[in-house]
């Protein structure tokens, strides 16, 4: 494989904790005292997933794609959000090699829904699950993640424009 037809996209997301929300995070509905606040249903970590992709096509963000402003995305899953940007990357002429993730979170104990959460994305990307990785870090109660304020996702993604 020539490296000329790699590229790596990076992502980053942010949301601030909201009562009376879900807490979504790599399509798992994760118990907690809060979920996070945003027009879709928040989900940071496809969030970001979603803007490494974008980035490595150099296709913008997922804001481009789904704004904020449009209606039709309100409550939005982003699970199918990130399924649509998947597409748009393969029809981009890219193919999607690997993906990997951390989530900065305080609380909740992200660890036991890791699995799930590599297979709920690895689903909607339509890749293989081992292609997946995802991990999860406390701040060590410092910043807003530390202080309970909200979670941030960081992602990076490979391509490979392979045919």
């Amino acid at each position: 494989m020539d490296a000329r037809h790699l590229r790596i996209g990076q992502g980053m997301d942010v949301h601030a904790f909201a009562p009376n929300r879900k807490l979504i995070l790599g399509g798992v509905d994760i118990p907690h005292t809060q979920g996070l606040l945003g027009h879709s249903d928040a989900d940071v970590l496809a969030h970001a997933i979603a803007d490494a992709l974008l980035g490595g096509v150099r296709g913008g963000d997922i804001g481009k794609l789904f704004p904020d402003t449009d209606p039709a995305y309100k409550d939005a899953d982003s699970l199918k959000l990130l399924a649509a940007v998947a597409q748009f990357v393969r029809e981009a002429g890219f193919e999607i090699l690997d993906v990997d993730s951390v989530i900065a979170a305080q609380a909740p104990k992200l660890s036991p829904y890791r699995d799930q959460m590599r297979a709920n994305l690895a689903g909607a990307m339509g890749i293989a699950v081992e292609n997946v990785g995802v991990k999860a870090t406390t701040t060590e109660h410092l910043g807003f993640e530390g202080r309970e304020e909200g979670i941030s996702a960081t992602a990076v993604a490979l391509l490979c424009r392979c045919s």
